[in-house]
Order: structure tokens, then sequence, then C-alpha cells
């Protein structure tokens, strides 16, 4: 399960790529690792156009998942089950969302044995890190995010993004899934437009000869 990925470009890059109407963001850091329940950039549909905005990764979590009904919501950052009814509902255009990055990481199922920790493995497009987008989903919601130590109660705008099978280069390392990644101009049309029906045709591993292993 994906739960750190960078992206390294530019502002204009993306706003140029999906064709963003406004930008709410402010300055986008030159390169910025994200992590869960932390804000990073996203392009979503809104009745103005498409918009880059900071929501925050974690989208909210199945009700008996949660740990305790007062406990804050950690949130859940990759999306498998798509015919779940808890995530139905964030299906369409309206909820559907772009998530800019050059490079995801998984943990290696082995420790390593020296440090007795699992190792980090980056995957990019290349070796130049190019701009890709996974395919995500977003809502609002109101309630307490953070920790119990530090509880954030609340609106929040939250996202994730869609799992699927890993392909050839993320399988051996991670064997359970991998992000849905979007690289043309047709598919990023298809995800931020389609009917389900069509674009869930979308949720599947990257071929193989478009990803590799990098440091």
């Amino acid at each position: 399960m994906c739960n750190l990925y960078n992206v390294t470009t530019n502002q204009q890059a993306i706003r140029d790529i999906v064709s963003v109407m406004e930008d709410s963001i402010g300055n986008l850091e030159p390169a910025l690792d994200v992590f869960p329940d932390r804000p990073a950039p996203v392009i979503r549909n809104t009745a103005g156009g498409r918009e880059l905005a900071r929501l925050t990764w974690g989208m909210p979590t199945p009700p008996q998942f949660l740990k305790a009904p007062d406990a804050p919501d950690t949130g859940v950052t990759n999306i498998r089950n798509t015919a779940s009814p808890h995530w139905r509902r964030w299906l369409g255009v309206e909820n559907r969302c772009l998530v800019p990055a050059t490079a995801f990481s998984e943990y290696g199922a082995r420790p390593d044995p020296v440090t007795k920790r699992k190792p980090l493995h980056w995957f990019a497009r290349n070796e130049t890190r190019p701009l890709f987008f996974f395919a995500g989903i977003w809502t609002p919601w109101r309630g307490t995010r953070g920790s119990m130590k530090t509880p954030r109660t609340g609106e929040h705008e939250l996202f994730a993004f869609v799992t699927c099978p890993p392909n050839g280069v993320v399988g051996p390392i991670h064997p359970k899934a991998m992000p849905v990644i979007l690289t043309t101009q047709d598919e990023i049309e298809m995800w931020l437009t389609a009917d389900w029906k069509l674009a869930q045709v979308l949720q599947r591993p990257l071929s193989d000869d478009q990803l590799i292993l990098v440091e």
C-alpha cells in the first residue's frame, strides 16, 4: 500500500496538462514528499472548471473499521474495492480527481538483515521522473482528523487514489496492489469526464515497460 509519494515538477506543467481553470494552492513546493493525513495538490472538477487545490490525503474510513466512535479518523489512502457501497458514492465525475506525482514508494516484504527494517523502494516512469497522475476521488467531510493527542475537528476536504493489481515491476516488491496511474491525455480526460461504466476500465496496472525501479 503506497503511503508515501513525491511530486517534483513546476506548477505550470500541471496546469497545462490538465487544462486547469483555477489555481487555489498558492506556490507549490518544487519538491514535495506526501505522507498520509497531510495536504497535497489535487486537480478536481468544479462548477467553474478544473481547479488545482490542496486537499488532505486520506478518505473517510468505513465506520466498521474505526477504532472507536469518538477516535479521530486517520483516513484511507488507497482504495481497491470500488464496488463497496462506502466508495461507490464518490465515483461520479464530481468526486473524481487527479493526484500529480513523479514517484511513489512501497515497502519490501523482507526486513533488511542489518537494520531489521523493511526497505523502501521507489518507482517512477523513467530515470528523469516525469509527471504522471494517480486516479483519485475526493470529498468534503466534517469530523475529527489527526490523533488523540492532536485532533483536528472541523471541515475537511479529503482525497485518496484508486489501486489495482500490481504489474510485473511492482509485484515482486509489493504483491498486493499498486496505484492506478494515468499517463496520457485520453486517460486523464476519461477519468475526469466519463461515466463510471466507462472510466472503471482505467482501474488496471500500468504496463511493465512504463515503470521502473529507481534509487
